[in-house]
């Protein structure tokens, strides 16, 4: 009758650990050196896990003081809002969130014009089947989704010029709201 696996491992482990107070009697220095390069590989792994986690869970924006958890901004200021985010970003050198913010303003602005509905669990892709847009607004909607994917998720660089050319084609998809 064969070992159950429990007393193979058992088996190993006490190789295992034969084999080490072996090697501490045999070669006390190179044990001792490995037990320090363990030690700060350890330390150095708990570093990293502790950076990760605290990048996952830090907030990505601040609330401005005064908003009342509002996933939204107001009516009257929301685009616009968005729009100074973006050239802010964009001043900044941060093309790829500006680009990210320049969408959120149209879309803003398209939902005042209601064309479609802005929610904030919507993805870009969603709001080009879901807009009231004529043939040549979905089409550069189309287009201007696939660019911000490719920038903002896909990490292809993004300068000044393909910034200003994304708003540019902003402000053509917002002129071209279906009637009716």
């Amino acid at each position: 009758m064969g070992r159950s696996p429990l007393e193979w491992l058992g088996e190993l482990i006490r190789k295992l650990l034969d084999w080490l107070v072996w090697a501490q009697h045999a070669h006390p220095t190179t044990v001792a050196t490995v037990r320090v390069i363990l030690a700060v590989l350890g330390v150095g792994l708990l570093a990293h896990m502790s950076y990760i986690v605290w990048r996952v869970l830090r907030p990505s924006a601040r609330t401005p003081e005064g908003a009342g958890g509002s996933t939204r901004p107001s009516e009257s200021d929301d685009a616009a809002l968005a729009r100074a985010q973006a050239e802010a970003s964009a001043q900044a050198g941060r093309y790829a969130e500006a680009l990210a913010h320049r969408f959120l303003s149209m879309v803003l602005e398209l939902d005042r014009r209601r064309a479609l509905t802005f929610h904030p669990s919507k993805t870009p892709a969603e709001y080009v089947n879901e807009a009231h847009l004529d043939g040549l607004g979905r089409a550069s909607l189309g287009d201007l989704v696939a660019r911000l994917y490719r920038h903002v998720f896909g990490a292809l660089p993004c300068d000044a010029e393909a910034y200003r050319q994304f708003a540019s084609d902003a402000e053509f998809v917002s002129g071209h709201v279906a009637t009716g």
